[in-house]
């Protein structure tokens, strides 16, 4: 148990970025408050917007919006501090190593993985759906066979059905051209989001001013047909009603599907050691990010559903269909195209992260750095581990259904971010003098209240993703046992330092 709350020292964080194996600090503020928003809006907006609206809260989503966006305000405080006071690849599993040991650190690490691999599938999902929405406008069509996955989960019947269909070509080829993008270079990456960032910007607003001409007040009445709650305890519903599979349904019930939607803000923190300020610029991006984001979707959300009656949403492309639906098929092609762009953004930025979080594993000997600490001579980029993490994402999202990898990525993700509060607390009690260009404010209440909304949102998740998420972690553990807990930087100082012969006192005189 010594050895595995073992901490990774700050020293040694900030001595590793002296050396070649690092990456290029070449993005500003600016930079980074695009990537955030670049990963924040997206499938969230676009296409979880319908799901949630639909199957769980109806017009109550904009509360929904609304109480996710708290608890990602009080985990980006969290985050804030740690970027400033850890400048380096990894996030959240750099954090931990800090704070809580070795073990939690691998922990968060492999969540991380689970986070960000699966949230790429997901998005690349929603990029097939509104690029057959998309050239459906021009009457082509992709063969049924290869539109979809094979099999989706039906909340009628309550489990998983068949659709007919082989496999998600869409979905695999944006997914193989954003790779080769991301391992051109982090400059480059960066340029192409910022681009994809300012259409899907202004598509977003051309909704907002565009359709509230359109919206009728009846269609939020009732402004919460599953009601305001939606909690439950391990799926099972302690207060609010439940679907027909067992799963919550309410307004919380909503917010917990569609935090999805936030995850983008902590990717910033990935970006840390590419950062040329990272201690003023990484708070500033995550921060601006967020509240941007959290403003824009509550207004869509509120335009979306006074569009349509929530119970006619169409899932699939939600946005576009609704001004479809209202009599503006010329609307259809904007809305189609500026998706189109925002979620290519969202799948660069999260593909772009998850190769970090594999780097600062690899530099501590936790997984194999011949593969994931490979950075390329030229283009500087952790090449190797980005064409893996390609090839996985695209194997995910051509063969699993999006509402089976939302629900997942959420309960990762909220996993991760519960981390970072507790992690917060932890350090101002066991290293407070260590320097920190930006605290987190009302310490400890910011951190409780984090905690405290994560944990709530965890629980108004179906049982399954608990099932999910403990396989998950256990087959983490195995890893973890077999590998990373004798191959780890800190077990070769250990065991150096054991090998050494004792040290002789000099005899008393």
């Amino acid at each position: 148990m010594k050895h595995l709350r073992a901490k990774k020292p700050l020293s040694l964080l900030m001595e590793e970025m002296k050396g070649e194996n690092r990456l290029r600090r070449v993005l500003g503020p600016v930079q980074l408050t695009s990537l955030g928003i670049g990963c924040i809006i997206g499938t969230g907006i676009f296409v979880l917007t319908g799901i949630a609206a639909h199957d769980k809260a109806g017009p109550a989503l904009i509360v929904s919006f609304l109480v996710a966006g708290l608890a990602c305000i009080f985990s980006a405080l969290c985050y804030a501090e740690f970027a400033s006071l850890a400048p380096v690849a990894g996030s959240a599993y750099t954090y931990a190593y800090a704070t809580l040991g070795e073990l939690f650190a691998w922990i968060i690490g492999w969540d991380l993985v689970l986070e960000y691999t699966v949230a790429s599938a997901t998005v690349a999902h929603g990029w097939s759906h509104y690029f057959q929405n998309f050239i459906g406008i021009f009457r082509l069509k992709i063969p049924e066979a290869l539109s979809r996955a094979p099999f989706d989960f039906s909340p009628e019947l309550g489990r998983l059905v068949s659709t007919g269909t082989v496999m998600d070509v869409p979905a695999i080829v944006i997914t193989a051209a954003i790779t080769i993008i991301l391992v051109i270079g982090i400059k480059e990456s960066a340029s192409f989001n910022t681009a994809m960032v300012v259409v899907k910007v202004a598509v977003v607003l051309f909704v907002i001013v565009v359709g509230a001409f359109y919206v009728n007040p009846d269609n939020w009445s009732p402004f919460a047909p599953f009601g305001f709650s939606g909690i439950s305890f391990f799926g099972k519903t302690l207060i609010g009603p439940a679907g027909l599979g067992g799963e919550p349904l309410g307004m919380m019930a909503g917010a917990g599907m569609i935090f999805f939607a936030y995850i983008g803000f902590d990717s910033v923190s990935t970006h840390a050691e590419e950062a040329r300020n990272p201690q003023r610029d990484v708070p500033i991006g995550i921060i601006a990010s967020l509240v941007i984001c959290t403003i824009l979707y509550i207004a869509v959300s509120a335009i979306l559903t006074g569009m349509v009656p929530y119970d006619q949403i169409n899932i699939d492309a939600p946005v576009a269909e609704a001004f479809r639906a209202v009599g503006l098929p010329w609307a259809q092609f904007i809305i189609s195209l500026g998706a189109m762009a925002g979620i290519t953004s969202v799948l660069l930025v999260l593909m772009l992260s998850q190769p970090r979080v594999f780097l600062a594993m690899a530099r501590d000997g936790m997984v194999p750095s011949g593969v994931f600490g490979a950075v390329h001579p030229r283009y500087r980029t952790p090449w190797k581990s980005t064409i893996l993490t390609g090839g996985v994402v695209a194997l995910l999202a051509a063969f699993i259904p999006l509402r089976v990898l939302a629900e997942l990525v959420n309960i990762g993700t909220l996993l991760a971010f519960l981390i970072v509060c507790a992690a917060v607390l932890i350090m101002r009690k066991t290293d407070p003098d260590a320097p920190r260009p930006f605290r987190c404010p009302w310490v400890p209440w910011v951190p409780f209240a984090g905690i405290a909304t994560c944990l709530l949102l965890m629980f108004s998740l179906p049982t399954e993703n608990w099932l999910r998420l403990l396989v998950w972690l256990l087959i983490g553990f195995v890893i973890y046992v077999s590998y990373g807990r004798h191959r780890s930087i800190l077990a070769q100082h250990r065991a150096r330092a054991a090998a050494l012969p004792p040290q002789k006192t000099p005899p008393l005189k």
